[in-house]
């Protein structure tokens, strides 16, 4: 199997936590060759962990693409940095199919973000946005009962998202960093955090048709609304209400996740990280299946091994991440004009 050399722009909390443990479990797929960040002692930490020499850190990603032989750039840089970022790299590989992860949003605004859907044809060269949620086992089991009708047809569903920014501020977590807690993209945490819950939800259920959003205002920098809840119109004719609260606890259990009612029973995720999915089914049946919790970076990475090398296409593309984005967008527009907003078709997944 052909090893891919990555090169690392961004040492940070995503790296860390996200993204270097599935390139521990991809060994015979990848190796990180070179690390790039503008804080040099923190790069030149991993480099002694990862046993690469103080040639193969770098404080300027330029250089770092013109002397070392890369296959993959992975980009993880504040938000409000991924489009310049992004197109930067894939302008100076154009052509050499090297690929390219970059962290999602994959822009800031939507003006930007229709100019990186266009980068991979641009360029010619693979661009994958690393969304791990369309990636994860649950969310692809939730997918196919839906496709499949498990319970039936699917008549609407619930969910509800909660994270206590506010709190997780002061602690060992990424709404620690500065960037997060005063962002320069609209919208703040609604934007970085919600649009994971909108890719979901487009993937389980498929694209959007229209929307409707209120909201609970709130004086802090990190998100204009403390509280955002949208009803949400599908195009197969799919109704639900999604609420995401990311100024406070939820401290009842179980929670109240993903219920998706169906006309023979209803499934049921507490939350992402709960190992199983229970079905309850109208005759008074249950079921549990389970799954391995944050497989998400690893699936990704083995798809884009396997896109890089021509064995499949990459499932989540950037054109995928931009309905993503435009859905959390057209979510803030209808919360401020006080309307409900038509959703433009977008592609939703590449795979089976």
């Amino acid at each position: 199997m052909k090893k891919l050399k990555v090169g690392i722009l961004g040492t940070g909390m995503a790296f860390e936590r996200l993204h270097y443990p599935a390139y521990q479990a991809l060994t015979d797929r990848y190796e990180i060759v070179a690390l790039c960040d503008l804080q040099k002692e923190k790069a030149l930490n991993w480099a002694h962990r990862l046993q690469l020499g103080p040639d193969k850190v770098f404080t300027d990603y330029q250089r770092m693409l013109e002397e070392i032989d890369l296959d993959v750039v992975d980009i993880m840089v504040p938000i409000e940095l991924n489009y310049t970022v992004t197109e930067d790299v894939a302008r100076k590989l154009a052509g050499q199919r090297k690929g390219i992860i970059c962290e999602k949003p994959l822009a800031p605004n939507m003006e930007q973000a229709n100019r990186a859907r266009k980068l991979s044809a641009k360029y010619n060269l693979p661009l994958m946005i690393a969304e791990n949620y369309r990636y994860n086992q649950e969310t692809n089991i939730l997918r196919e009962m839906v496709n499949t009708k498990y319970v039936g047809e699917i008549l609407y569903f619930i969910q509800n998202r909660v994270i206590n920014f506010p709190q997780e501020m002061f602690g060992d977590a990424y709404s620690a960093k500065e960037w997060r807690q005063h962002p320069e993209y609209p919208a703040g945490a609604i934007t970085d955090t919600a649009v994971h819950e909108i890719a979901g939800l487009r993937h389980v259920f498929g694209p959007l048709k229209k929307l409707q959003a209120f909201g609970r205002r709130q004086e802090a920098d990190f998100a204009p609304y403390s509280v955002i809840q949208v009803n949400m119109l599908f195009r197969n004719d799919i109704i639900g209400n999604f609420t995401f609260f990311c100024a406070g606890a939820e401290m009842q259990r179980p929670l109240i996740g993903l219920r998706i009612f169906g006309t023979g029973g209803m499934i049921f995720l507490e939350e992402r990280d709960a190992g199983v999915i229970n079905i309850a089914y109208n005759d008074g049946r249950r079921e549990q299946v389970p799954y391995e919790i944050q497989k998400g970076y690893y699936n990704e990475l083995v798809n884009f091994h396997a896109a890089l090398t021509g064995v499949e296409p990459i499932k989540v593309t950037a054109e995928m991440e931009y309905g993503d984005l435009q859905a959390v967008a057209n979510m803030i527009r209808s919360v401020t004009e006080e309307r409900i907003v038509q959703v433009a078709e977008t592609k939703v997944f590449a795979g089976p």
